[in-house]
């Protein structure tokens, strides 16, 4: 039997698998390798988590060194390293002003960021962002939008939670002038606070500076900046999800260093480990220190083996060149994206930051999602050997998250076969 035969037998359902799913055997860099002897270049990097690719030495060599030496303790009962390296490190690089407590996953981190913005200002509710995705679990995926399914039979969610329009500028339905941010994007907040909800009532605003599943959307810095003046007026806290956006992917460690708004508090999961489990919290000190002992707590957050694997990510990211690379790629992504876009009428926009890009599919005449030749494309090219994802509620954006070590031999050879497989999916 293959392997989806056997996990057809044993798995339920719910996963986005089907007969064309490839079952893989080995990573490493750039390539995944199918029990058929397939070599597939992987620009998914296991949904933005492997940093470094497959199966890096250094993160390997990391990671089986601690095994060897301590592979779980618990770090709500012990002090260990390299945990307090790691934390030592994560704050050092963020500027100094926080603190941090660590997870397992990236969901589980926007719980932890919930319930200290919670427990810090004794406040009840927290507003979110439409088309959001913050994790499937019960509080965050009641705080997530991007897709109804995600909440599908799951109501009622958490209590207290009210939504704000994020400006996804390219599907705006409000009047832009000269290309600038509508100012009901601002407005929106007044009259939440006036009709809604007090904001003596809101203990945060979460939102991703970088919208992931949403579409890799990248909102205006200086609405990034009036949420930042509205959270400061009203004494609520400003909570970042990098989850999908942070360790790298958009050339600095987290992208609200990029765009230059600090939070109060922001999450980070997926590429911090290199491909292990691993999460984190941060909190600005001040309110950190309000986290009384015992007001949170989890059993294999902060694991041995997976903060020696984040640690040797940091080190390639810092001193191997790798967020410069970043940059440096993500350059060259965007320009590739905007020569396709001019070739193709079917592209309407292309967008990201580092390593962290997408093309959105549209019908040409009104520029209405296009879903279907989205999912196309993604067939054309996984049947060339190159593996992609799509995002956004109607599914019509490619996102490109090839690791953050990539070069551009290899970002070449990809944009060959997305090119090809855009003019094989038209062909219909």
């Amino acid at each position: 039997m293959t392997q989806h035969e056997r996990a057809q037998s044993l798995m339920p359902p719910m996963a986005m698998h089907d007969k064309s799913t490839p079952c893989v055997v080995k990573g490493e860099g750039c390539y995944l390798y199918t029990e058929e002897g397939r070599k597939i270049l992987d620009f998914a990097s296991g949904i933005a988590t492997n940093a470094l690719g497959h199966c890096h030495p250094k993160v390997i060599a990391a990671a089986e060194k601690q095994l060897h030496t301590l592979v779980h303790a618990g770090h709500n009962i012990l002090y260990y390293e390299p945990y307090t390296t790691l934390a030592e490190k994560l704050i050092e690089k963020t500027g100094g002003k926080y603190k941090l407590y660590f997870s397992n996953s990236g969901a589980e981190a926007n719980e932890g960021a919930m319930k200290l913005a919670k427990y810090a200002t004794q406040r009840p509710v927290i507003i979110s962002m439409k088309n959001a995705f913050h994790g499937r679990t019960m509080a965050t995926a009641t705080i997530t939008t991007s897709n109804a399914a995600y909440r599908k039979n799951y109501e009622p969610l958490m209590p207290s939670v009210y939504f704000a329009e994020y400006p996804y500028l390219f599907r705006t339905p409000y009047q832009m002038k000269d290309g600038k941010c509508p100012k009901e994007y601002f407005t929106q907040f007044d009259d939440m606070f006036k009709k809604i909800v007090d904001p003596s009532m809101v203990a945060a605003i979460i939102m991703e500076p970088i919208q992931g599943e949403g579409g890799y959307v990248v909102p205006p810095v200086e609405w990034l900046k009036y949420v930042r003046e509205l959270c400061e007026q009203h004494g609520i806290l400003l909570i970042f999800d990098e989850i999908q956006s942070g360790f790298g992917r958009t050339g600095d460690l987290y992208a609200w260093q990029t765009l230059g708004i600090e939070p109060d508090i922001f999450t980070s999961a997926k590429a911090i480990g290199g491909g292990l489990p691993l999460s984190a919290v941060f909190g600005k000190s001040e309110i950190m220190d309000k986290w009384g002992k015992g007001a949170h707590g989890g059993t294999f957050g902060g694991n041995p083996v997976s903060c020696a694997a984040a640690l040797a990510v940091m080190e390639e990211l810092f001193e191997g060149g790798v967020l410069e690379n970043c940059r440096k790629m993500g350059e060259i992504v965007r320009t590739r994206m905007h020569d396709l876009q001019k070739k193709y009428s079917v592209i309407g926009d292309v967008r990201g930051m580092g390593l962290m890009n997408a093309m959105e599919f549209v019908n040409p005449e009104g520029n209405s999602p296009n879903g279907t030749l989205c999912s196309s494309v993604i067939t054309e090219a996984l049947k060339r050997n190159l593996l992609l994802l799509s995002c956004g509620a109607d599914k019509n954006n490619i996102r490109l998250i090839p690791p953050l070590n990539v070069d551009e031999g290899t970002l070449d050879a990809a944009f060959k076969i997305i090119d090809e497989s855009i003019a094989a999916a038209l062909k219909g």
